[in-house]
């Protein structure tokens, strides 16, 4: 039998166990810190009303079902997942476990839940997916970069789901904007390194990535191989432009993983994922780091810095 919580948290049965299978490479990520301050926020303190089995597959993907499973028959009271390969793998793994999934792609093209509005089955969560995004991150770039004829898109293949909508929004958008775009893909950090090898063979001028966690897990990697090559590159999230990434427009991933907690929270306490909302983004923060400008000789036009929610300085 699952552990209901009474409201504020406070146990009078078993410790609740939280799942939450993942694509980073550790329990203190931002987001991970994030959704666990939330949920003390919310009344739930670890090792008194819930208790966190933490599993990774970033050092090697492929055990992602595997790890998925051990989770399963832990029997966890609800499993959090971080992206479209890990919901997957979750959703292999239990048809019974309620599941929260955070994720770059779109959860109904994707067949994971019914409808937006009452997902239905034990799935529900929220997207980072949003049909503007592409459009706006090239806009902003050839805005800060006009230069920039040439732009570098890579991804981790693993998220196909989500490459399939975007890539082709933004080819559209490029095309409307004069841009051409070269695509390459990856599945593994080592192979970030000749992923930027490649794209500097092809003449690119900047760099964009799409959202994935595994690549969100490894931003300072990929920021430092960005800068080495000398190039300007717009990231999905905030905390790759705190990395030393030029630019990063998207929703707000911390405000989603609390927004995650509470879900989970709400489940704890007697709700259905069935009945739970796949909520869409609602918050877009876009951030400039003017020491990177500087030390890639770029001029960030006034407009665009009047617009920025943080300017890193």
């Amino acid at each position: 039998m699952r552990c209901r919580l009474p409201r504020g948290g406070q146990q009078t049965g078993r410790i609740a166990k939280i799942g939450i299978l993942t694509s980073g490479n550790q329990l203190t990520s931002p987001v991970i810190e994030k959704f666990r301050r939330e949920m003390r926020d919310l009344g739930y303190v670890e090792g008194r009303d819930i208790t966190i089995e933490f599993r990774t597959s970033a050092l090697d993907p492929g055990r992602l079902t595997g790890f998925a499973t051990e989770l399963a028959q832990a029997a966890v009271d609800v499993l959090v997942t971080d992206s479209a390969a890990s919901v997957f793998a979750a959703k292999q793994a239990t048809t019974v476990i309620p599941i929260v999934a955070v994720l770059g792609a779109d959860p109904l093209a994707a067949g994971l839940i019914a409808s937006y509005a009452r997902p239905g089955g034990n799935i529900t969560g929220f997207t980072l997916l949003a049909p503007e995004l592409g459009t706006k991150r090239l806009e902003i770039l050839k805005e800060t970069v006009p230069g920039a004829k040439r732009i570098g898109v890579f991804w981790n293949s693993a998220n196909a789901s989500n490459a399939i909508q975007q890539v082709s929004a933004i080819g559209e958008a490029a095309r409307g904007l004069g841009l051409e775009i070269v695509t390459n893909t990856l599945q593994h950090r080592d192979e970030l390194a000749s992923t930027f090898d490649k794209l500097k063979a092809a003449r690119v001028s900047a760099v964009m990535t799409l959202a994935d966690a595994m690549l969100f897990a490894e931003r300072q990697l990929v920021v430092d191989l960005a800068m080495a090559a000398k190039l300007p590159g717009i990231f999905p999230e905030r905390p790759f432009a705190d990395a030393g990434g030029l630019l990063s427009y998207g929703p707000d991933v911390l405000d989603v993983f609390k927004r995650a907690a509470g879900y989970v929270a709400r489940i704890l306490k007697g709700d259905k994922a069935a009945d739970l909302p796949f909520e869409l983004p609602s918050r877009f923060e876009l951030a400039i780091n003017l020491k990177t400008a500087k030390a890639l000789g770029i001029s960030v036009p006034s407009s665009l810095l009047a617009h920025a929610d943080e300017v890193i300085e």
